[in-house]
């Protein structure tokens, strides 16, 4: 799921006004910001197979340290500590551990059977919905309709770049999706990694759009 993630991070601004897009976002996608540098130095592994599910082409061999359910909770709590050791706001702390364990449970949706539950051994788990692309579209779609509802029902522009920053963000978002479903597969495991990677540039762009719009309801 690519466009889910983000939208989780930004119907979260709702319930936490003083934190900002980029860490909504941040937290979102963190398990996925993790995963490719796991995948540069060898402790996770996936292959390219086109056809493996009607969505993706990756075949998800083994990556525990990063989406198993146990680490997802380990990480969930280690970045909440952390935000709140340097924001002091509990509700942001809250989002973000939630936003971390979502990303794990909306994987479940897409996945095949592929996800860890432990980070050794165990059982994986995965309802499959990759392997309809009409409904993984329909659903990634409707939520992503509504987080951005949500973000800009919950903000205002502060200036013109507040309004166009945003648009330009969800165009940008759906360009990414439809180049990800649409185009053709990825050479190497390198170049899917270094793709994961280029994720950061979106957690920034969300940091830089913040500051271009206030929150309207403050809690």
């Amino acid at each position: 799921m690519f466009l889910g993630h983000f939208a989780a991070g930004l119907a979260a601004k709702k319930f936490t006004p003083y934190t900002s897009l980029g860490t909504l976002l941040l937290s979102a996608q963190l398990l996925d910001l993790i995963w490719p540098t796991l995948l540069l130095v060898g402790t996770e592994r996936v292959l390219i197979a086109p056809g493996d599910t009607a969505v993706t082409p990756l075949n998800f061999v083994s990556y525990p340290w990063s989406h198993s359910l146990v680490m997802a909770a380990v990480w969930a709590v280690l970045f909440a500590a952390l935000y709140m050791l340097i924001r002091r706001y509990p509700r942001g702390a809250i989002a973000a551990c939630g936003l971390v364990l979502s990303h794990w449970v909306l994987d479940l949706i897409t996945h095949r059977p592929d996800l860890p539950l432990l980070p050794i051994g165990g059982p994986v788990v995965g309802l499959g919905l990759w392997h309809s692309l009409p409904a993984t579209v329909a659903v990634e779609g409707v939520m992503f309709a509504l987080g951005l509802y949500l973000y800009k029902a919950n903000t205002e522009p502060v200036d013109a770049v507040g309004s166009y920053a945003f648009v330009a963000f969800a165009i940008s978002l759906v360009g990414i999706y439809a180049a990800s479903v649409l185009g053709p597969p990825p050479p190497d495991v390198t170049t899917v990694a270094y793709i994961g990677h280029a994720q950061w540039v979106l957690v920034a762009w969300g940091y830089w759009l913040d500051r271009h719009r206030v929150a309207i309801r403050q809690w």
